[in-house]
């Protein structure tokens, strides 16, 4: 048994207990039975055989850096195979064959794609300009659909995608990744035990500093109109010259990309909404500026976000800050931490720290005065607090778990095989991107936006 768990592809938390600071009347509060039960759910997942029918053959549209990681991990799924890949670079098409077989179709029309009947499902791992149209034409066509975050490149578009899905029953996920994480699902199981507290205040920061972590990707020597298809490219964009900085490092421009929010806002917000259970925010600050990549790029490079919950009937009203920096000399630092009355906790996708804080009254301290000892009451004591380290459990995913990007494509997959449903769908991803767009337009028109997150639109 102990060696098959060890085989185990996704495993539960180990509570690794910080010594001499936890008390041990806290343990039985916290470490529940999802966490042993998962052992179970997961050996009867690594014995699971596919037949001929369970066989979920996929394509992918979009053969870049994403589309290249999320297809690599969803054929390791058992029972996916890929099929076809789309890409309007040659040099994409023909390394696609070199990584996943001569075997594979290639082809510069996604219609091509669509139209083939031996296709159940694809990702879209494209531009984000392109994500509605393909999503919508891929649903009518029958497929389910794994579409990269965000699913719209503007708040218009949502609608459309939502009804598609709605009315071709199929499955449809967006690709923030984390939100099928080990660590969103035990922040979410944590909350609600109200080991925090009352949640008031969530933040997150993304630290980058490198070409490539600022969207600086290499171009091709062979990149011209004769190897890219520019002219479908800006079929869904104004028309301008060819230019290779547009088509290969497009995130960096507005007709085509949605910027440090659309690109990495959106995870907080998806997993942030996943481990609440809110609807959104209603007002939608933003800040930044351009400080360091001066190349020619149309959006800023640090940008800092604010954005107030209401109290709903899930959630109490809390403040949300976020924070973008491409220009950070400490590089590499991601987390999301969420504060409440008695505590927080940092989550990430294998791991979360939980703080407990131990607020102890001190009898002789000479400050602390009872509010029964005036019997006019007309002078205000305080309960005076002693300062103490926090206790602290922290939450480890077990060796051999194979990561928050292959559970979010298993959990699609098995959605597809079963008929049933995804976390991230249609509707959900639209309350995701929703604030990551309007804090784009915060920054671009300097106003506070407010927004209605339980009927999606804008207030004026």
């Amino acid at each position: 048994m102990i060696k098959n768990e060890k085989q185990s592809s996704r495993r539960s938390f180990i509570a690794n207990v910080t010594k001499g600071v936890i008390g041990a009347s806290m343990i039985p509060s916290i470490v529940t039975a999802k966490d042993s039960k998962r052992h179970l759910e997961e050996l009867i997942r690594s014995h699971q055989n596919y037949g001929p029918n369970d066989q979920v053959q996929v394509a992918l549209i979009g053969s870049g850096g994403m589309g290249v990681a999320d297809t690599s991990t969803c054929i390791t799924v058992p029972g996916v195979k890929l099929v076809a890949v789309c890409d309007l670079y040659d040099g994409r098409l023909a390394a696609a064959k070199k990584r996943w077989g001569n075997d594979i179709a290639t082809t510069r029309d996604y219609r091509e794609i669509l139209g083939r009947k031996d296709i159940d499902a694809v990702i879209i791992a494209t531009p984000d300009f392109w994500h509605k149209e393909i999503s919508v034409a891929a649903m009518n066509a029958g497929k389910h659909v794994y579409c990269e975050k965000p699913m719209v490149h503007d708040i218009s578009e949502a609608p459309a995608v939502i009804e598609a899905q709605n009315r071709n029953k199929v499955v449809f996920q967006v690709g923030s990744q984390g939100m099928s994480s080990l660590g969103n699902e035990k922040a979410k199981e944590l909350l609600k035990q109200g080991a925090i507290g009352t949640l008031n205040y969530a933040e997150a920061f993304y630290a980058r500093m490198s070409p490539e972590g600022a969207w600086q990707y290499p171009i091709p020597a062979d990149a011209s109109p004769a190897t890219v298809d520019w002219t479908r490219y800006l079929s869904m964009a104004p028309k301008r010259p060819f230019d290779p900085l547009r088509f290969f490092r497009w995130r960096n421009y507005r007709d085509y990309g949605t910027g440090v929010s659309g690109d990495l806002f959106v995870h907080v917000f998806s997993s942030l909404h996943y481990i609440t259970g809110s609807f959104g925010p209603n007002k939608i600050m933003a800040t930044g500026g351009l400080r360091y990549w001066k190349d020619g790029r149309e959006v800023p490079d640090i940008m800092l976000g604010t954005f107030d919950y209401p109290d709903t009937k899930v959630h109490p009203a809390f403040n949300l800050s976020l924070r973008v920096n491409f220009v950070d000399g400490t590089g590499g630092t991601n987390y999301l931490r969420m504060v409440g009355s008695e505590g927080s906790m940092t989550v990430e996708w294998d791991k979360v720290t939980l703080y407990n804080n131990r607020n102890i009254v001190d009898a002789t301290d000479p400050l602390l005065k009872s509010k029964n000892s005036t019997p006019q009451g007309k002078e205000y004591g305080y309960e005076r607090k002693s300062m103490l380290p926090p206790e602290t459990m922290i939450y480890t995913a077990e060796e051999g778990y194979k990561g928050a990007h292959f559970d979010h494509h298993y959990n699609w997959v098995n959605a597809i095989r079963t008929k049933g449903k995804v976390t991230e769908d249609a509707l959900f991803g639209f309350r995701a991107a929703a604030p990551a767009l309007l804090c784009n337009q915060s920054y671009f028109d300097n106003k506070i936006i407010q927004w209605d997150p339980e009927n999606l639109k804008v207030i004026s």
